[in-house]
């Protein structure tokens, strides 16, 4: 499926389905017919605002839509996003807060490549910003990424981290949420060989993949089961010709976002069926519960097909990490090389992508990490979402991870927080 036609023809059909919302809503609106009783009409121009919003959300990124923050004075005081460290295929950038002098805490988000972009976390930014410096890496869409640029595979994944912590200092405390943990973790590793006095203060590893055999979800298996050659000819194509990226071997995220609707077909569609009845009735609003939520959901961007496929080769397949055995620009990457940094793990009990045992089998890997410097976290009923941006995070996580900072940062030691100390355990109870 290496052809931009395939490409194109995915485009065409949003682009047509757009089309036809947008004539469909136009239509159904038109003044001669605000007399008559018939209800298809209302259903018509219900349904043409919601597939021609549905539709033009997927091509687009969203706004980070963080304006302001309250201080500790009271007031709010404005958000600018500004860019650290610019990148062809990604950037670093900082919600710089006006009028608010350095944080003591310095914190490095590390969002997911996978298939959404870095706004996915926006809450979980929201959150952390009244008591943060906020950094966030924000991945860019390869489709507007011209084939001049290169490749991007997990080992450039992993440099583009080590380059971000270099230039935020060794008085940063990472947060990895979900695909990254591993390569965050490797690129901890990394630095802690390479340049040990630009390694974070501390790590947080939440819900991801460190080790995918530890525990079975619909993801590994779906891993072990498709063969490389496989995965290239079902997931691979050319961008078209309507972007800067044109050519360039991407996993698009129309093919993505397929992928994701299906896995809950039923779900969805009870959902937009409901949303076009509360337009029909003049309930919805712009900015309602499903629009906030589909507005995200429905943004993907494009992965380059060198970072997908050496992903699920090479993380998922070959579990390079887990085995300790990862290779970057032609080092082997030790994690055993991390002494001085503390490290967490938080997983969700009912996590359905990132199964509990995936993301603690880290600590066993710390082999020169002092158990006084390791922790854990299972928090009880909640899935994958919640543990970093639901309601578990909001109430739990959030400040659990925040004690963990606080701990690292004056003493260097992980010592678990006294509030939470029946959910956290240390390694070497394990």
């Amino acid at each position: 499926m290496k052809y931009m036609a395939t490409y194109d023809l995915m485009e065409s059909i949003r682009n047509t389905n757009e089309w036809m919302g947008a004539t469909a809503r136009a239509m159904a609106s038109y003044p001669a017919f605000a007399l008559s009783m018939n209800p298809m009409l209302a259903l018509t121009a219900a349904w043409g605002e919601v597939a021609e919003r549905s539709f033009s959300r997927m091509v687009a990124k969203p706004d980070w839509g963080i304006r302001t923050v309250v201080g500790e004075d009271g007031t709010d005081h404005l958000v600018d996003v500004t860019t650290i460290v610019d990148k062809p295929f990604g950037s670093l950038i900082q919600f710089a807060v006006r009028r608010r002098a350095p944080m003591a805490r310095k914190v490095l988000l590390v969002a997911p490549m996978s298939g959404h972009y870095a706004t996915l976390l926006r809450s979980t930014v929201s959150s952390l910003l009244p008591d943060c410096d906020v950094f966030i890496t924000d991945w860019h869409n390869a489709r507007d990424i011209p084939v001049s640029a290169g490749k991007f595979d997990v080992e450039d994944y992993t440099l583009y981290l080590v380059d971000f912590m270099r230039a935020l200092g060794p008085e940063t405390h990472v947060i990895a949420v979900c695909q990254p943990a591993p390569l965050t973790l490797a690129a901890t590793a990394y630095l802690a060989a390479e340049d040990p006095k630009a390694q974070p203060r501390s790590l947080t590893l939440i819900g991801g993949p460190i080790d995918p055999d530890a525990a079975a979800t619909d993801v590994t298996d779906f891993g072990r089961r498709i063969t490389m050659g496989q995965l290239e000819q079902i997931a691979v194509q050319r961008v078209g010709f309507k972007y800067k990226g044109a050519g360039r071997l991407v996993y698009p995220g129309l093919l993505q976002l397929q992928s994701f609707m299906s896995m809950n077909a039923e779900r969805h569609s009870t959902a937009f069926s409901e949303q076009i009845m509360r337009v029909a009735r003049g309930e919805a609003a712009d900015h309602d519960a499903h629009n906030r939520f589909y507005d995200e959901y429905l943004a993907v961007m494009d992965m380059t097909a060198e970072f997908y496929l050496s992903t699920v080769e090479r993380i998922f397949k070959n579990r390079e990490i887990a085995k300790n055995e990862f290779v970057v620009a032609g080092k082997r990457v030790d994690i055993g090389a991390i002494t001085d940094v503390a490290v967490i793990t938080v997983e969700g009990e009912k996590d359905d992508i990132s199964a509990p045992g995936q993301c603690i089998a880290a600590l066993a890997m710390l082999t020169g990490l002092p158990d006084s410097k390791k922790a854990s976290h299972l928090e009880p009923e909640a899935g994958h979402y919640g543990i970093f941006a639901g309601k578990s995070w909001r109430i739990n996580i959030r400040p659990l991870v925040l004690g963990f900072i606080d701990a690292a940062a004056a003493s260097g030691k992980a010592e678990t927080p006294k509030k939470r100390g029946p959910n956290i355990t240390l390694a070497a109870s394990q």
